[in-house]
This record gives C-alpha cells, sequence and structure tokens, in this order.
C-alpha cells in the first residue's frame, strides 16, 4: 500500500483488541515494533516501496497477548486507541502502545493479505462480504 504524506487513503484494515499480561508492575503486550518518520524506510523489511515510513509488527511472542488477539509479523499498524500511526516517530508509537494506565490497546491494522483478498472478492464475486472485523477505511495522513 503506497501513499502520499497528508493525503488521505484508502486502505483495508482488522480491529484487533489486544489484553495486556500484567507481569508485575509492568503490562506486556507481546510483539516489537520497527519503522517510524525518523527512521530509514530502507531497512524495513515489510515496505514494498522501500519510502514507507509506516509501523510494522517486527516479532510476536509466542502464546503472547498479541499472537492471541491475532497479530501478525509485518502486519501495518495504522492506529493505536484511535491515535493515526501513519505519521508517527518510532519512540510516538511505542509510547502510544505502552501507556500504563491502559490495560487494553486496540489497534487498526492492514496486510497484504487482506488487500488481496477483498480484491479477489470483488472481481470474483457479485457480492463483498468481510468477516470477522476486517473492514475498509479512509484514514487521513
Amino acid at each position: 500500500m503506497s501513499f502520499v504524506p497528508g493525503q488521505p487513503v484508502t486502505a483495508v484494515v482488522q480491529r484487533i483488541e489486544i489484553q495486556k499480561l500484567r507481569q508485575g508492575e509492568n503490562l506486556i503486550l507481546g510483539f516489537s515494533i520497527g519503522g517510524g518518520i525518523d527512521q530509514d524506510p530502507g531497512q524495513n523489511p515489510f515496505s514494498e516501496d522501500k519510502s514507507d515510513k509506516g509501523i510494522y509488527v517486527t516479532r510476536i511472542s509466542p502464546g503472547g497477548p498479541a499472537e492471541l488477539a491475532g497479530l501478525r509479523i509485518g502486519d501495518k499498524i495504522m492506529q493505536v486507541n484511535g491515535w493515526d500511526m501513519t505519521m508517527v516517530t518510532h519512540d510516538d508509537a511505542r509510547k502510544k502502545l505502552t501507556k500504563k494506565k491502559e490495560d487494553v490497546v486496540r489497534v487498526l491494522v492492514t496486510r497484504k493479505s487482506l488487500e488481496e483478498a477483498v480484491k479477489h472478492s470483488k472481481g470474483t464475486h457479485p457480492k463483498h462480504e468481510c468477516g470477522g472485523s476486517t473492514s475498509m477505511h479512509r484514514l487521513m495522513q
């Protein structure tokens, strides 16, 4: 998915709700991120055009909250609890995800397989069906 910064983008997204795991004073999400507007997009293995400075999931802890919620390696995080994540620094994204006062993180993610599924269903079926919590959103950059 490519876009022009500052312009709206239409994306197929999935809503994922992650219940943080409490370990002592820490709240664990069970995943790591890469990317951000302050990072070199050429180093991002998930960006197709190597100019995408989005926030991507780079690691998932097996059996952790993120895996149980359905997050996948390579997912692009578009929103966190309603906050736009398309034009943020890596540190700002990390801070939004790890707020101590929030036991639940609600993310909107996009992934290549979601976009391909919608393209395929539009091309072969007259009726478009999105299962679960997958939907198409127009997001501001």
